[in-house]
């Protein structure tokens, strides 16, 4: 397990970016922290450490899953956000996420259905004096 302090937004999207150099097609990566913790703004650290345009990560918490990637080509990163799914999942089915193995799905609020294979898990909580602890547990 790694673990690090990050004071502000650069610093966060820099251990996402460093976290991102390890991944590989088909990685599930795992987000938890409370609201307003940093989970979005992880996800654009991955998402720069892809080679894709952070500017474009908006947190997908209506849309539920964002899929990013070259124009045309098969998506490279989807982001997901269970936040509004009931805690039973039965709708985690309807989102599309079989058979997406190549791309790397990171997941805000992930919920135990999507947990039964290997995943990175990344825990972010925030500390006193703004700055958050991230902590990367490896699969």
């Amino acid at each position: 397990m790694e673990e690090r302090i990050c004071v502000d937004e650069a610093a966060t999207r820099r251990a996402a970016r460093e976290l991102a150099a390890r991944l590989r097609p088909g990685n599930v990566v795992l987000v938890r922290g409370d609201l307003g913790s940093g989970k979005t703004v992880f996800v654009r650290g991955l998402a720069e450490g892809l080679g894709l345009d952070p500017l474009e990560v908006a947190s997908p918490t209506f849309a539920l899953v964002h899929e990013y990637g070259p124009a045309g080509r098969p998506p490279v990163l989807l982001h997901v956000d269970l936040y509004r799914l009931p805690d039973g999942g039965a709708a985690i089915g309807d989102l599309g996420l079989e058979g997406r193995g190549d791309a790397i799905l990171a997941v805000e609020w992930p919920r135990p259905v999507l947990q039964h294979g290997p995943a990175w898990c990344v825990t972010i909580e925030e500390i006193p004096g703004g700055a958050r602890r991230i902590r990367i547990e490896p699969p």
